[in-house]
């Protein structure tokens, strides 16, 4: 049996971009992660499919897994040879209630390791422009819990520059009371950050005496409050933030497809999850695609429609022994500039790009006459378009359709995916395909009763006219099309939308 360890990481402050990069390759590697209320589910896309997740939450004044539980969960774990992370919120021995859990490690034998993490305690006053500390204004900070606001000694903790309270949300009154009365001036600064680096992040600001009327009747946990004169100096405005800083974006491309619009708008400051409504694979039989290869010579004309279409006929005719001197004499057509720039990544370059960069302006404006044109056209085993092979057919082109790779719909809904459309804190799901609508129907409906009414609150945002139609059918409605039909005019159309 292999040697178990623990690994005590720090989840930061929730999303991937503020993990450490061990952290990640940690959670890459486990057999087993136990992670917090806190932590966010995001973090579990990161492990394998294989990786088992354990919730160990705790939150005030909610159902929570006793400790004791956590501890031996995490002996046994351990010397049952599992690679373990105990995923906590922020850094794990700043109020992170880890003593217990290395006790029961130490005593059991077991081999352990604490990775530290951004405490919201700093990470949630920076990114509301706060600094911590300043020349005059801000020689020094202390953090510190308010669960019991009466054991603490106000009169000291009044005559500091700067307080950071964790967990103080629901005891705020009591603690500007004991402030005022400690000698505290009833103008010092405080401010609220709640969900610190998270989409849904918000801050009030005020003083002692007129913060309370702005967060009457509001839930505020989890919030870090700063106390001090260096709430005045806050840097950063809403205009500073990027566009989408305050949204999650959920893409339903295959999980293979999804990295290079995540990138577009991660750099845009969204959050991105990803729900694969694809698998892409090969075809259920290669057999025509082989005979279409070996007779290459004798079309006049290849159509590829997709990035997929590129890889894997490409890949087919290497394994049947062919390389691109097979195609000199055959002229290639795509649609689309992903398709376009899959081609050349390849080392060939397209013949002719239609417009708009749709498969429907292909026939109208084609370079030159289809009658008695021979045409290729490697594509999806089941669920494309007809009406492609339709229009060439009508001009006189004689078209040979053979399967090239298939997408399928994937078994089960994303766990994580599902979570957070529950959650309610998806703000877009968007669509590339007419496909992956139709899929993340059987999905969502598959998965849930009432599925569709989580969508309630979502926007929808399709790539183009075709997937919005899919939309409409499956949704009952489409509230963004991208007016460029690629990835970036997507990522355009979305922020246009949120920005209006």
């Amino acid at each position: 049996m292999k040697s178990g360890k623990v690994y005590l990481v720090g989840a930061g402050l929730g999303q991937v971009d503020f993990l450490t990069v061990r952290a990640a390759r940690l959670l890459a590697q486990a057999d087993v992660v136990l992670y917090d209320a806190l932590a966010d589910v995001q973090l579990l896309a990161l492990t394998s499919g294989t990786c088992k997740h354990i919730f160990a939450g705790k939150r005030g004044g909610q159902p929570s897994t006793p400790q004791a539980e956590i501890n031996q969960c995490l002996v046994q774990c351990c010397q049952q040879g599992h690679q373990v992370v105990r995923l906590k919120s922020g850094d794990p021995l700043v109020f992170g209630r880890a003593l217990p859990e290395i006790q029961a490690l130490l005593q059991a034998g077991c081999d352990f390791e604490v990775l530290p993490g951004i405490s919201s305690a700093l990470g949630a006053p920076l990114l509301a422009g706060i600094p911590l500390t300043e020349k005059a204004v801000g020689r020094s900070f202390t953090v510190l819990t308010g669960h019991q606001p009466a054991q603490l000694n106000w009169s000291a903790l009044s005559q500091l520059d700067t307080l950071i309270i964790l967990m103080g949300t629901r005891t705020l009154p009591q603690i500007i009371r004991e402030l005022i009365a400690a000698g505290k001036t009833v103008t010092t600064g405080i401010a609220i950050i709640k969900n610190a680096g998270r989409p849904q992040q918000q801050i009030w600001s005020g003083t002692l005496t007129t913060i309370e009327k702005q967060i009457e009747q509001l839930t505020l946990s989890p919030s870090v409050i700063v106390i001090g004169k260096v709430v005045e100096l806050a840097i950063l405005t809403s205009s500073a933030m990027p566009v989408l800083s305050q949204t999650t974006i959920m893409i339903t491309r295959a999980a293979e497809q999804a990295s290079e619009f995540s990138r577009l708008l991660q750099a845009d400051g969204a959050t991105v999850l990803d729900l694969p409504a694809l698998e892409i694979g090969p075809p259920s039989d290669w057999s025509p695609c082989d005979r279409a290869i070996a007779d290459l010579g004798s079309f006049d004309w290849v159509i590829l429609t997709s990035a997929n279409g590129v890889k894997f006929f490409l890949d087919r005719m290497h394994t049947q022994g062919q390389d691109l001197r097979s195609l000199a004499g055959v002229k290639i057509a795509v649609v689309g500039k992903k398709t376009a720039k899959t081609l050349n990544n390849r080392g060939l370059q397209a013949d002719f790009i239609p417009p708009n960069f749709v498969a429907d302006s292909l026939v109208d404006k084609f370079p030159e006459t289809l009658s008695q044109k021979r045409i290729l056209f490697p594509r999806v085993e089941t669920g494309g378009r007809a009406v492609l092979v339709e229009e060439l057919s009508a001009q006189g082109a004689t078209v040979t359709e053979v399967p090239a790779y298939e997408s399928r719909c994937p078994e089960t809904f994303s766990p994580e995916a599902l979570a957070a459309l529950r959650s309610q804190t998806v703000d877009v799901l968007t669509f590339a395909s007419s496909k992956t609508v139709k899929n993340f129907y059987t999905l969502i409906t598959r998965a849930e009763a009432n599925g569709l009414q989580l969508l309630e609150n979502v926007a929808i945002a399709s790539i183009g006219p075709q997937t919005s139609i899919s939309c409409a059918q499956f949704f009952g409605r489409v509230d963004i099309e991208a007016e460029e039909f690629t990835l970036d005019g997507l990522s355009n159309a979305i922020k246009r939308h949120l920005t209006q």
